[in-house]
């Protein structure tokens, strides 16, 4: 797996992450969520960043797991904001959709990774 367009997106979900974040409200609920959500929404594209300068297969696959990790739980606190009533759900759908599909490919990813490494 190159560099590219998982790059580009995880670099753009960052950023969505931080304009997202600042939407939410400034109340104790408002600021936890905000900075839990900032911290792995932003983490995405660095982990992938760090997975595609991996020194093994083994190195990338871990790092990749960081990423697929860290998707998830932006999904979760995104689901928090909207069930918690601090964001309404049209505020967080495409953001949370872009959150699922990255999941989704670096799921793939790593099933590849490791698939491919078998086979050498």
């Amino acid at each position: 797996m190159g560099k590219g367009m998982l790059a580009d997106r995880t670099r753009a979900f960052a950023l969505a992450t931080m304009k997202l974040a600042d939407k939410l409200p400034h109340n104790a609920s408002g600021r936890v969520i905000q900075n839990q959500f900032l911290r792995c929404g932003t983490s995405v594209g660095a982990n992938y960043r760090a997975a595609m300068r991996g020194k093994s297969p083994a190195d990338c696959v871990a790092k990749l797991g960081i990423v697929e990790e860290e998707s998830d739980e932006s999904i979760y606190w995104m689901d928090l904001m909207v069930d918690g009533g601090l964001l309404p759900a049209n505020d967080v759908s495409e953001l949370r959709k872009e959150a699922e599909e990255i999941l989704a490919m670096t799921v793939a990813s790593i099933r590849t990774i490791k698939s491919n490494h078998r086979k050498s």
